[in-house]
């Protein structure tokens, strides 16, 4: 068993620990951004592959404690880089630090790159060279108060990056936290979902391919891994097998997405159908405070705008009580779950949530609120937010 740690948008660490356990990982260890686990290499071929949550999957190649900069020159030159890449592939090195006393993080950086070039050299007479933008291989440093640990990353670019989406609108989601926030509002496969402030699209793709039954690895990417020289092919090509036997034909599935903008309509329909997805999913043009319910009851899920600007908190503040009474008017029996960074929300909505959970949109807080709209009336005492 080897030592990973996969990482994820804060807030999503338990869901993120659920798709570990259920992918053979042990020993699941929940920290801030992430999750510690075991594993063997197939379950870190399967967690790349079927993960909706992670971001990357690191496995942890060296740890020592240290109180200055050579002491972790010398932690990572002793560590046998030549063993598990080449002198002829490119790195690159990442270092994050939490607490640590040192000063320069970009001269940590580049002493750990010095030690793996200079372990090379000892040991092959090449070295390898550098590449920030697509390196064959990226490493990875973590620095505490007084321990440092190293690893290589097996996903490559992050796991996000499904290989699907080609147009984009401001401000997208990312992958992962659209699922994950698919997750919380406890939409499955078979009840009606609605976007109705869609965008590109990326909620409706996401929640196309969990109904197909599609992993989010399976779409033609690489993975880091795969340029390792300790890669079994043969477990990696059974995995894949198994994953594209188990989709299922695309068809109409019961999930709804609406934009005010035509631009956006057209970017969702475009990455849809580059996916492959566009017959699980009905799209249409419209203002969210004028669309109709497209069924009787579902989950209605919206990354609202988030209005950094003092003129847009404004025009949000009188936006709100429209929303409130469109949810009240045409959407009684559906569960609305609306993610943004507006803490005002509720209170300009007058509307109780259910739930609020905190998660991280990038470095912005945010809060995702549920609010299960029940027909008849809005008056307190008669449940979480009624309509």
């Amino acid at each position: 068993m080897e030592k990973y740690f996969a990482t994820c948008p804060r807030g999503l660490e338990p869901l993120l620990a659920e798709d570990l356990t259920s992918l053979g990982g042990a020993d699941s260890r929940i920290v801030p951004g992430g999750v510690h686990f075991l594993a063997d290499w197939a379950t870190c071929y399967a967690v790349n592959l079927h993960s909706r949550i992670a971001t990357r999957v690191l496995w942890r190649v060296a740890h020592g404690r240290y109180a200055r900069e050579d002491d972790i020159y010398r932690l990572a030159l002793d560590t046998p880089w030549p063993r598990w890449f080449s002198a002829e592939q490119t790195l690159r090195v990442d270092v994050v630090a939490v607490k640590s006393p040192l000063k320069s993080l970009e001269f940590i950086t580049l002493r750990i790159k010095d030690a793996i070039c200079d372990r090379f050299r000892a040991d092959t007479g090449k070295r390898p060279s550098v590449d920030t933008r697509e390196p064959g291989v990226r490493i990875h440093g973590f620095l505490t108060a007084d321990e440092c640990t190293l690893y290589i990353d097996t996903s490559g670019a992050p796991l996000y990056q499904r290989g699907l989406r080609q147009k984009t609108v401001e401000a997208p989601l990312k992958e992962n936290l659209a699922a994950g926030i698919l997750r919380l509002s406890g939409w499955q496969p078979g009840m009606p979902l609605l976007d109705p402030m869609c965008g590109s699209g990326t909620f409706l793709t996401e929640a196309a391919q969990v109904a197909l039954n599609i992993a989010p690895g399976a779409s033609g990417r690489s993975f880091g891994f795969q340029r390792l020289r300790n890669f079994q092919l043969d477990v990696w090509r059974d995995l894949l097998d198994a994953a594209q036997e188990a989709e299922k034909p695309a068809q109409h599935a019961q999930i709804f997405g609406s934009d005010i903008s035509p631009v956006a309509v057209r970017a969702a329909l475009a990455n849809l159908d580059r996916a492959g997805l566009l017959p699980a999913v009905t799209l249409s043009s419209g203002d969210f405070l004028e669309i109709d319910a497209p069924a009787a009851s579902g989950i209605l899920i919206a990354n609202l705008p988030y209005g950094e600007r003092l003129s847009d908190q404004e025009e949000l503040a009188a936006l709100y009580p429209q929303l409130a009474s469109a949810l009240k008017q045409k959407f009684a029996g559906w569960t609305a779950c609306l993610l943004t960074a507006d803490l005002r929300l509720p209170k300009l909505m007058r509307l109780t949530p259910g739930k609020k959970t905190p998660l991280f949109n990038g470095a912005i807080e945010c809060r995702l609120f549920e609010f299960r709209m029940v027909a008849g009336s809005n008056r307190p005492g008669r449940g979480n937010s009624e309509a």
